[in-house]
C-alpha cells in the first residue's frame, strides 16, 4: 500500500464535535495531496467507525490508525472490520497497532511481554476468516526486537517521538523494503520560546511514561533531559517548530535518514481542527 511521502496525524479528526466540519476538513486534506490521514486509538472508542467516516470523506488518501492498542481491540473484530472497509473503500485502510505499556496490559488482564503479545495478535489476524494482509498493518516499534518483527510480519513501522537519527537506525534494522513512517509533532510558531512551551506541555505526559522514557534514553538523551517536561535539547530534537520552511527541513531530515513517509501532528493552537495550520503546511503535502 503506497501512502505517499507525508501525511497528517490528528486526534481532532476523531474528536471534533461537528461531523460536517470533520468531513469537509478530511476532504480538503485529501485534495491538498496528503498521502495518509492518521488517527490515534485514543485508548478506546469506535476507531473503525471513525476510520470509515474519513474513508467516506476522501477518495485518494489512505486512512491509518496510529495506533490502536492490541489490549483494547480484539483481533477478530478488527480483522472483520478491516475486511468490510477494504471491500467498500478499496485498499486505503492501514492498521497501525501497538503494545502500549504494562499498565494497559494489566488492565486488560494480560501479561506485558511485548514481543510475545504482538506475535500472538498477528497470529489471530492471520487466522481470521479474511486475514489482515501483512502489507496493510504496521507496528509502533521503538525497540530493535519489535522493529525486526515489523519487517517480518508487517508492512513496516510507525514510531512515535523519535529523531532523524532514530529513523536512520530503524532503517538499518528494517532493510530497504519495509515501510518506515515516523510520527513528527510540529508547532507552527516562529517564536522559539512559545513554541517550546507548547511542545513541552504536550510531551510532558508521554515523557513520564516508562516505555517512552526508555525509548528516549536509548536515543541518547539523559535523565536530566527528561526532567521538567523535557529539556530544550530534547524538545528541539523531537518536535519541529517554526514556519513551513523550518518544518520542511525536519521532514527532509527524516526522509534523508530513510523514512518513506512522515506523519505530521500539529500541536498547540486553539481547540478543534487546526485547519489554518494544515493549510500553511500544505506545501509539504507533496514533499519529495
Amino acid at each position: 500500500m503506497y501512502i505517499g511521502r507525508t501525511g497528517i496525524w490528528s486526534p481532532e479528526l476523531r474528536t471534533a464535535q461537528d461531523p460536517v466540519e470533520t468531513h469537509e476538513a478530511a476532504a480538503e486534506l485529501d485534495r491538498a495531496g496528503w498521502g495518509a490521514l492518521w488517527i490515534p486509538g485514543l485508548g478506546g472508542g469506535d476507531v473503525l467507525g471513525d476510520a470509515e467516516r474519513l474513508l467516506r470523506a476522501t477518495g485518494n488518501a489512505a486512512v491509518a490508525t496510529g495506533v490502536f492498542s492490541i489490549w483494547r481491540y480484539p483481533a477478530e473484530e478488527m480483522a472483520a472490520g478491516h475486511a468490510r472497509l477494504q471491500q467498500t473503500y478499496g485498499r486505503r485502510l492501514l492498521f497501525g497497532l501497538g503494545v502500549g505499556d504494562a499498565a494497559t496490559a494489566r488492565g486488560a488482564g494480560g501479561v506485558y511481554r511485548p514481543l510475545t503479545a504482538m506475535n500472538g495478535y498477528l497470529d489471530r489476524f492471520d487466522r481470521a476468516p479474511v486475514p489482515v494482509p501483512a502489507g496493510e498493518r504496521v507496528i509502533a516499534a521503538m525497540g530493535p526486537k519489535l522493529t525486526e518483527l515489523a519487517a517480518r510480519r508487517g508492512a513496516g513501522t510507525h514510531p512515535f517521538m523519535v529523531t532523524p537519527d532514530f529513523t536512520a537506525t530503524a532503517r538499518s534494522l528494517l532493510g530497504t523494503g519495509p515501510l518506515l513512517a515516523p510520527y513528527q509533532a510540529v508547532v507552527v510558531d516562529r517564536d522559539a520560546d512559545r513554541a517550546r512551551a507548547t511542545a513541552r506541555s504536550f510531551l510532558a505526559p508521554f515523557i513520564g511514561m516508562a516505555h517512552y522514557a526508555g525509548s528516549l534514553l536509548r536515543q541518547g538523551f539523559t535523565e536530566s533531559d527528561l526532567a521538567g517536561g523535557g529539556s530544550d535539547r530534547l524538545i528541539d530534537a523531537v518536535v519541529a517548530r517554526g514556519d513551513v520552511e523550518a518544518i520542511g527541513k525536519r521532514v527532509r531530515a527524516h526522509h534523508d535518514a530513510g523514512a518513506d513517509h512522515v506523519a505530521l501532528h500539529v500541536i498547540g493552537g486553539r481547540p478543534g481542527l487546526p485547519r489554518a495550520q494544515w493549510r500553511e503546511l500544505a506545501p509539504l503535502a507533496r514533499a519529495e
